[in-house]
């Protein structure tokens, strides 16, 4: 019979089921937030740079370690992105570089600000883009986003074989060339505070292009922008520039990989809100990040905490107390989940044992039963009582629960012995007559 130590055995097997399953659907399902992320930025000395251990201070604040990785631009943090071995979970990637056919893997955290085209240059004002034919022009780095753009740029104005474009790397190497006289031109992209291009604005040797056909440029490309760049905006004081600068630019996406941690999706989101909400030259407060993106899918994360902020527990508690209330949280809805059937499932189970047992006992009954209606011995009928008595000590087991079922079939027991004994009490009595 199934006894309180093999029921036991049961619950205790059931919780350990129970407890690993839901152990493996809170890791499998709900796992940890990682502790290190990397970002993919561009040279040394870019806006992405700057924007990159922006981000990584903020999320500091949440103990998260932000690695940030230098890269020739956006087409290297594209291909980082898409490399599920190059460690990089983040991206900072310009508009018109790629979309969601090209990179299916790849969701937005919204536009998070314009980015600005440059052209300087040392010589009399040059009117226009046309103005560059045959000239000597420092770009990017071979994959960056103002290579990609200066080559469509050029190849749109006619005159992408006559142009020299020199490859540089980093915007530095591309400031020094133009000062040193290897270059006529520079093409560069980066946000007017960031220090390259403060120092070529205020240089009064250096000149800016003005793109008085910007708008039929973002009509054609329509990952262009068109931006103006107010008198005075960079030094009021001493009027730099001297003059409204009509620009060209695009507008940069923070991407992540699909399979990054909802968690770090969410302290990024807080982080662009914190970075990139407030005015600029090129933009009004609130303007970015922009909830919507037309490249790339939003991440569903970013998208519920544009539509409707922070959590209540985000409001009040730190990251990580959060974190760990939400995976108890879920650790308690996946044991639910997983012991309430396990539990639910076990009186059957138990029942099942209890009548297989009680069958036995039944089958071992029948075997003394069928016993009894052929002529016995003395000695076979005092074997059979042995295995009556071993059949009741079995069923002396039975659950008091079962008391119902425990009495029936001593009942049944009872009735056998009774009619075992009156066969044995007859042997003994046609053994003795014969005998005398």
């Amino acid at each position: 019979m199934l006894g309180l130590g093999r029921l036991r055995y049961f619950v205790g097997l059931a919780a350990v089921v129970g407890v690993l399953a839901a152990s493996w659907t809170l890791v499998h399902f709900f796992p940890a937030p990682p502790s290190k992320i990397t970002i993919a930025t561009a040279t040394g000395g870019s806006t992405y740079e700057l924007l990159g251990n922006r981000y990584k201070a903020i999320l500091a604040r949440s103990h998260v370690d932000v690695a940030v990785r230098l890269t020739n631009g956006a087409a290297e943090n594209l291909r980082l992105l898409q490399d599920k071995n190059s460690g990089v979970a983040v991206g900072i990637v310009a508009g018109g570089v790629s979309d969601a056919a090209q990179s299916p893997d790849l969701r937005s955290l919204g536009r998070v600000n314009y980015q600005p085209f440059w052209i300087f240059y040392r010589s009399d004002i040059w009117p226009d883009l046309t103005s560059l034919k045959g000239k000597r022009i420092a770009v990017g780095p071979v994959g960056s986003d103002n290579q990609i753009v200066a080559k469509k740029l050029f190849a749109l104005s006619g005159f992408s074989q006559e142009t020299k474009v020199l490859p540089l790397a980093g915007q530095a190497a591309a400031v020094e060339a133009l000062a040193e006289g290897q270059v006529d031109a520079v093409f560069i992209a980066g946000a007017p505070d960031a220090p390259n291009i403060q120092m070529l604005l205020r240089d009064p040797n250096i000149r800016l292009m003005n793109f008085p056909r910007a708008d039929a440029l973002s009509r054609i490309y329509p990952f262009l922008v068109h931006l103006v760049l107010p008198a005075g905006a960079i030094d009021f004081a001493n009027n730099i520039p001297p003059a409204d600068i009509n620009l060209i630019g695009t507008t940069n996406a923070v991407l992540v990989r699909n399979d990054l941690h909802p968690q770090i999706v969410y302290l990024l989101t807080q982080a662009l809100m914190e970075v990139h909400g407030d005015a600029g030259p090129f933009k009004s407060a609130g303007e970015f990040p922009a909830q919507r993106d037309p490249e790339y899918p939003m991440a569903d994360t970013a998208r519920d905490f544009y539509r409707n902020g922070p959590t209540v527990l985000n409001r009040y508690l730190p990251f990580w107390i959060v974190n760990y209330m939400q995976r108890a949280a879920a650790l308690l809805v996946a044991a639910t989940a997983v012991l309430v059937p396990i539990f639910g499932f076990m009186p059957r189970l138990f029942t099942w044992f209890r009548e297989q047992s009680l069958r036995k006992l039944y089958r071992r009954l029948r075997d003394v039963e069928e016993a009894l209606q052929q002529d016995l011995s003395v000695h076979q009928a005092e074997a059979l009582l042995n295995d009556l008595e071993q059949i009741d000590q079995a069923a002396s087991v039975v659950p008091t629960r079962d008391s119902d079922l425990f009495f029936v079939f001593r009942q049944h027991l009872d009735q056998t012995r009774s009619r075992l004994n009156s066969r044995l009490v007859e042997t003994r009595d046609k053994r003795a007559k014969i005998a005398s």
